[in-house]
């Protein structure tokens, strides 16, 4: 499905259903030089168990354009204005009518965790759910991978890939056997930062978004003022990058239920099915 947002073509997968706004809707939001795809059995699913289903392709990444935009803030806004764009309620009153019920959940993994939780605390007046995978706050990045990123960044590919997946031997399990869980990060990450070439280094780029957002305990506040959002951590017990003791001051902030999964910072691929049960408690 393609939208415009910000005067700029934006692009998100609907699961393999037409996109209907009246449904309850969710929205799926990548991690730092990742994309929709990373969502597929996920947005298959509730695309096809009676929601309305935006895998976004964030701007600069994929078949979103570009540029990137600066900042978590920034992003979330624009999750708002594709949301916007593609037709669902605000949830505020308008013009004198009812107000209507909060009918959005917002699903973001790692970076993507942190957008989801500021685009709630914008518009929190639509958010019905709110569920991060793989998070933390702060998100830092250490110095040396951000140097690494700079200077090397198929090298800073390389040890992002490894720290993502808790095992370098996993089991054949999603998208199916013969898939190979390392490979395909790989493949993912450096087809997005070649596709970014031309206008910079988008692997720098997600992490310095990451390591500079310093708005969650606000955010949080935000969220948990409106009285209605229903927070979720889904974290994995292996997670080198956002491991789960790096995801308590969050869930603290937030009055959300934590899920724990034996996988690292990869759940979706990692543990396809564990994530998907998690992800349907964390919905319900």
């Amino acid at each position: 499905m393609k939208l415009q947002v910000q005067g700029r073509e934006a692009y998100a997968y609907t699961g393999g259903k037409r996109f209907d706004a009246a449904l309850p809707v969710v929205v799926f939001i990548h991690g730092a030089l990742n994309d929709h795809s990373v969502w597929t059995l996920l947005a298959r699913y509730f695309a096809h168990h009676g929601r309305a289903v935006l895998a976004v392709d964030l701007p600069g990444h994929s078949r979103s354009a570009g540029p990137a935009l600066p900042d978590v803030q920034a992003l979330g806004g624009w999750i708002n204005e594709l949301l916007d764009a593609a037709g669902v309620a605000s949830g505020e009153s308008d013009s004198g009518r009812e107000r209507q019920a909060p009918s959005v959940s917002l699903v973001g993994h790692s970076m993507g965790s942190l957008i989801a939780l500021e685009a709630a605390a914008q518009r929190p007046a639509r958010v019905a759910r709110l569920a991060l995978v793989g998070t933390a706050w702060p998100m830092k990045v250490s110095d040396a991978l951000l140097s690494t990123s700079r200077e090397r960044p198929r090298a800073a590919m390389a040890m992002v890939n490894a720290f993502a997946h808790s095992t370098t031997a996993a089991k054949p399990s999603y998208p199916g056997p013969g898939g190979w869980l390392h490979g395909g990060g790989m493949a993912l990450m450096e087809r997005l930062q070649d596709g970014y070439a031309e206008t910079g280094n988008l692997f720098e780029h997600d992490f310095q978004v990451c390591d500079r957002y310093q708005g969650a305990p606000e955010a949080a506040a935000k969220v948990t003022a409106a009285g209605h959002v229903h927070s979720h951590l889904i974290v994995g017990a292996k997670d080198a990058m956002t491991p789960p003791k790096a995801a308590k001051q969050l869930a603290e902030l937030l009055g959300a239920r934590v899920q724990t999964l034996a996988a690292g910072h990869s759940l979706m691929t990692e543990a396809p099915e564990g994530m998907l049960n998690a992800l349907k408690a964390a919905l319900d």
